[in-house]
């Protein structure tokens, strides 16, 4: 059941986020609903009836399926967690393990369990009353179910006070930020968060990454000193202390830490603020 439910909340947001090639991109500025676009292209298509062919809703699935990884790097924790545990892999200093496939199934997982609130709101608010035909115009349904993502993102952006990329991008598109006060999130559209709201997820993640690379650092320093002392400046540094590196994080049960603290880093949305 929570597999269909996020398998339905993933195909609503991303079927909205999904533009035709019928949309501009000065369309897309102004706010158009993508999903306003979708029926028009299948309304317009001759020879359909007002509707496309079972082939063709098929193929619009597929490319709809395709977006999803993209919507979920873009909207979600994901670059939060597969950024730091790809520092911590660095800082460990073995290269090639965990493998790259390790780190993103961990991250992929631990982006499910932290968004499923998310998902479960987005399916409750938008998928089920789509399905019991509440909900009939595609732009109730965008709005629908971008607002729990909308909630989510502010929340991340208020919680890490990173709203000087938001300023930025409303800045370069010639919205007037000289009083920051008088702006409201419903003032901050789709095509501004989703930039702005990675950006601060990138901030979170170096910063997060660094205190992780810090005690590993130190580490290196330590044994590179010793070896300068000893005069085995020919002996690489890491050969000796990767296996104390390990054993450290190994005692500490550093993956329970690091994996516990980046789930807790992400802030659930307690309101909905206008």
């Amino acid at each position: 059941m929570n597999a269909q439910r996020l398998i339905h909340s993933l195909l609503a947001i991303a079927v909205c986020l999904a533009l035709p090639a019928v949309a501009t991109a000065q369309e897309v500025a102004t706010g158009l609903n993508p999903a306003q676009i979708l029926e028009d292209a299948a309304s317009a298509a001759p020879g359909f009836e007002g509707g496309l062919s079972g082939t063709l809703n098929i193929l619009v699935l597929l490319t709809v399926i395709t977006l999803v990884p993209s919507f979920m790097m873009m909207t979600t924790c994901f670059i939060r967690f597969i950024v730091v545990l790809g520092l911590l892999r660095q800082a460990i200093g073995a290269q090639s393990l965990p493998p790259p496939q390790v780190i993103l199934a961990l991250s992929l997982f631990m982006t499910f369990m932290v968004m499923s609130p998310t998902i479960d709101r987005i399916y409750n608010e938008a998928v089920i009353p789509y399905q019991q035909g509440e909900i009939t115009s595609p732009d109730e349904l965008w709005h629908k179910a971008k607002q729990p993502m909308r909630d989510f993102m502010f929340a991340q952006i208020e919680a890490t006070d990173s709203w000087s990329s938001v300023y930025m991008i409303l800045d370069y598109r010639g919205v007037d930020t000289s009083e920051p006060d008088t702006l409201s999130r419903a003032d901050v559209d789709m095509l501004t968060l989703i930039p702005a709201f990675m950006l601060s997820e990138l901030r979170v993640s170096f910063f997060m990454g660094f205190k992780v690379y810090l005690p590993f650092l130190v580490i290196d320093m330590v044994i590179a000193s010793l070896l300068i002392s000893m005069s085995m400046m020919m002996l690489p540094p890491v050969l000796i202390s990767l296996p104390f590196k390990v054993l450290l994080f190994v005692l500490v049960d550093g993956w329970t830490l690091v994996v516990g603290s980046l789930m807790h880093s992400v802030v659930q949305p307690s309101a909905v603020i206008p």
